[in-house]
């Protein structure tokens, strides 16, 4: 049986139950998971492996790649600068960044890339791993590619461009780097979230544990279908753009890649939710309010289903759904590590692990919620 190491708070026993159900039953290999209520910790429990190759352990501290959970925290770099008024939702982002206008992309907007709508959900020019670790490589290339639709008239995941795009837009007006921006965010509400892993920090990340028996996007198949290449080229242009072949290397730790690979302990996103549940701490009431409701919505070729963007943020829906209060917004990443805040309750909740079974969807992150949700 696996070591469970943490506490819960008295009356969320179930929490720990359904986290040691998570290694006993459903395939988990090492995990952490953490919940905040008014502030105060109330679960924060951590257990397994952490490289099952050297049998590892996880400890409270163990950093892992969460994937798109991490999306609203670079999101979160570009709206501390519209709270400055240093830059518009509606500014044209050809403004700021003049070779983002080639290709039909002149009337994206600020908004348009902060949810999910400014056309660039593929880069267009063949691509290769060497570019990747490149941040000019990348957001020229980005810059470059045609407009796959018209910015604002739909709704379509970007899914691995979105850190490259909202983090040259804050590059634009700050000069610095998203990984730079989000480490000053971290440090000022105590949050342990990374992207571009420090060196001093690389021994505590974990090994990711790919099921690629199971691996699938939900987006619409074959070469035929008219938007293949934009869902393929989202993927794998770059080939190693969504981390296959590259996760557990130092160079992936290391890079700029926000969308993808941001790396955290499930304290340090819990901590990050909480403080957005503190008007001021990482960004004002009135644009947290308008960050999480939503800005876009629709069929998504990418995901292969109905979607509703904020700005960064998901609002809980029936079909990804943070608990049963209606305000909850949070974010789910690949293999189903999730992050979320929930103000109605004031919980604020991070979960990681590193055996990735895609998509996010996960009865392991389902059993947690429900049984904190339950007690609760």
């Amino acid at each position: 049986m696996v070591e469970v190491s943490g506490s819960v708070a008295p009356g969320l026993e179930g929490v720990r139950r359904q986290f040691e159900a998570n290694f006993a039953e459903r395939g988990e290999v090492g995990a952490s998971v953490c919940a905040l209520v008014d502030g105060d910790v109330v679960v924060d429990l951590w257990g397994g492996l952490s490289d099952p190759g050297s049998r590892q352990p996880w400890r409270r501290d163990t950093l892992v790649d969460f994937y798109s959970a991490g999306k609203p925290l670079v999101a979160c770099t570009l709206l501390r600068l519209v709270d400055a008024g240093l830059v518009r939702l509606d500014t044209p982002i050809a403004s700021l960044w003049p070779a983002f206008a080639a290709g039909g992309k002149a009337g994206a907007t600020v908004r348009h890339a902060l949810s999910h709508q400014a056309g660039v959900p593929a880069i267009g020019p063949e691509l290769t791993d060497d570019d990747l670790w490149s941040w000019d490589a990348m957001v020229d290339a980005l810059a470059a590619t045609p407009a796959w639709f018209a910015p604002g008239s739909r709704v379509v995941y970007h899914t691995n461009t979105y850190g490259h795009l909202i983090g040259e837009i804050a590059r634009r007006l700050t000069g610095e780097l998203p990984g730079t921006l989000l480490a000053r965010i971290a440090r000022a509400v105590g949050a342990d979230v990374h992207v571009g892993v420090e060196p001093p920090d690389l021994d505590r990340c974990a090994t990711v544990v790919f099921e690629p028996r199971r691996l699938g996007t939900g987006a619409p198949a074959g070469r035929d279908h008219p938007e293949a290449a934009m869902v393929q080229r989202g993927y794998f242009n770059p080939p190693g753009y969504s981390s296959f072949g590259v996760v557990n290397t130092t160079r992936w730790r290391r890079a700029q890649i926000p969308s993808t690979n941001g790396h955290g302990s499930a304290a340090g996103l819990a901590a990050f939710y909480a403080a957005l549940l503190q008007p001021g701490r990482v960004l004002g009431g009135a644009l947290t309010a308008e960050a999480t409701r939503t800005q876009a919505e629709g069929h998504c070729p990418v995901l292969g289903e109905w979607v509703a963007f904020g700005l960064g943020f998901v609002p809980t829906s029936p079909r990804r759904r943070f608990g049963p209060s209606p305000g909850a917004f949070g974010h789910f990443g690949t293999g189903g590590a999730v992050g979320f805040a929930d103000p109605a309750r004031r919980v604020a909740f991070g979960y990681v692990m590193n055996h990735v079974v895609p998509r996010w969807q996960s009865s392991r992150n389902r059993a947690l919620i429900d049984a904190l949700y339950d007690a609760l």
